[in-house]
């Protein structure tokens, strides 16, 4: 489930590429989102709202400006289409303690909507929920 989790979030270059809202919206949004999978950690470098890459680590001393982490399961509800009820939205999953957000929030609230889409983009790419 990591692997699955993992290659979906390394397809968000093209995903946002390929869409132009997320773009134009995201225009003046430039952050490092360290994205926590496990024990897997991934940092996709946004800049202009445009996803530049995604790296993988383990990283030594990499910086991030926010970074997001939570389990495989808990990215696979919240990548699954539709995701279920209280799965949809990263800030619902941080309210009931299975995601959490550290670091400099004030970028990643300027930047919340598109930060939320993006990650939302390989949403149906990861399989279905299982309750």
């Amino acid at each position: 489930m990591t692997s699955a989790v993992v290659a979906a979030f390394s397809r968000l270059p093209e995903l946002a590429a390929a869409d132009a809202d997320i773009a134009r919206r995201g225009r003046h949004a430039t952050l490092d989102v360290a994205i926590g999978v496990g024990s897997e950690t991934l940092i996709a470098r946004i800049v202009g709202g445009d996803v530049k890459d995604v790296l993988r680590g383990p990283f030594l001393l990499r910086p991030w400006t926010i970074a997001i982490r939570a389990e495989p399961e808990v990215w696979q509800a919240f990548l699954s289409d539709p995701p279920p009820p209280g799965s949809h939205d990263i800030l619902a999953l941080s309210k009931r303690g299975a995601l959490r957000i550290e670091g400099n929030l004030q970028p990643f609230m300027a930047s919340l909507q598109v930060v939320k889409d993006i990650l939302a983009l390989p949403r149906g790419m990861v399989g279905t929920h299982k309750s």
